[in-house]
């Protein structure tokens, strides 16, 4: 059976709008730049500690966003750091060891030590939530230093002598291999080691101090190989909050009117087939409920005339004169009743004629 046109008209809006719907719900949306979302929905947005170069008109930055580099004290590290937050850091460096020139302007956190210069990573904007913490981290740093001879020497031992000897006689050309083949593995492991890069570790904590101007970092400490290195920010930017809305993303709001639209299509859509398939009703009356929305109608209509009605009554009138004050109507009752005295009087002399 085909459907007349009125129908037709009325599910391909339905169909339309539900595309919409769906189109918009397959949206991917891409994370913002040093900004996460947790698994349990706190979004965190660490864009404004990010240290910005100052303008060179002397003129304050956008956001009021800090223009100098983080720095971190060492203590028995004996050297100090220098560190931004998901960006390079402002000041200009030269002479990094092991890095190409042309990553120089990329380095986000590095260290001096005996006037050389040491990278601990290029920037990086991917914050990684871990529980209530956030986790930033920069590689491709300054190569590592030799793992340590005293425990790459352990550990050839140890792969050498067996777990149970208790001793092991003097073969002379085993010693001789034997040296031989710790050399190598010596060898190989500081070729391993100049492969590894230094890398930065930086832990976020909400700060909730409200003294509290900005980030502040401290350092943690370094692995024994001096290749790994972790810090600690506690910043207010860091607690948890709410994500704001995207533009071009759908909203709360967007999502409830296209649901209530939806519905009230699939209302009239399902009643006008129902009145018009079963009822066999025509015109007006193939709307769902007509009874009820026409009563609605002439109630509204009802309640305007009254109400206009209402208001007339306090339009100026038009039928002639009307007395302003009191005095006048005193006036008029004090005449009428002089015209009844003179009536009276004149039936009396007529009596005594």
């Amino acid at each position: 059976m085909r459907l007349p046109w009125s129908q037709q008209a009325v599910f391909l809006c339905l169909l339309t709008l539900a595309g919409t719907s769906f189109a918009e719900s397959d949206k991917t949306t891409t994370s913002t730049a040093c900004t996460a979302t947790s698994p349990a929905g706190s979004f965190f947005d660490l864009r404004p500690d990010i240290a910005v170069k100052a303008p060179a008109d002397g003129s304050k930055a956008s956001k009021n966003a800090p223009t100098v580099d983080y720095h971190a004290r060492g203590y028995d590290y004996a050297s100090n750091f220098t560190l931004n937050i998901c960006g390079a850091v402002v000041e200009p460096i030269d002479n990094v060891r092991g890095v190409d020139k042309g990553a120089w302007q990329n380095i986000s956190a590095y260290y001096v030590s005996k006037g050389d210069v040491y990278s601990l990573g290029s920037q990086s904007s991917v914050l990684t939530p871990r529980g209530r913490k956030l986790v930033l981290q920069y590689k491709g740093g300054s190569p590592c230093g030799p793992v340590s001879e005293k425990r790459d020497a352990t550990l050839v031992e140890k792969s050498n002598v067996h777990t149970g000897a208790s001793y092991k006689p003097y073969y002379g050309d085993e010693d001789e291999n034997a040296s031989a083949t710790k050399s190598e593995d010596i060898n190989t492991a500081e070729e391993t080691s100049s492969h590894r890069r230094k890398s930065a570790t930086i832990s976020f904590l909400c700060n909730q101090d409200p003294i509290a101007s900005g980030a502040a970092i401290s350092f943690v400490g370094t692995d024994p190989d001096e290749c790994a290195y972790f810090f600690e920010v506690r910043s207010p930017n860091a607690c948890a909050g709410v994500e704001p809305h995207k533009p071009g993303s759908v909203g709360p709001g967007s999502v409830f009117v296209i649901i209530f639209i939806i519905a009230v299509l699939v209302y009239l859509g399902g009643g006008i087939f129902y009145q018009r398939a079963v009822a066999n009703a025509r015109g007006w009356r193939q709307l769902p409920n007509y009874s009820l929305w026409a009563g609605i109608w002439s109630f509204v209509s009802d309640v305007f005339v009254m109400t206009t009605s209402s208001c007339a009554r306090f339009l100026p009138s038009r039928r002639g004169y009307r007395y302003i004050s009191g005095s006048s109507s005193a006036t008029r009752r004090s005449r009428d009743r002089e015209a009844e005295n003179r009536l009276i009087d004149q039936l009396d002399e007529e009596w005594d004629d």
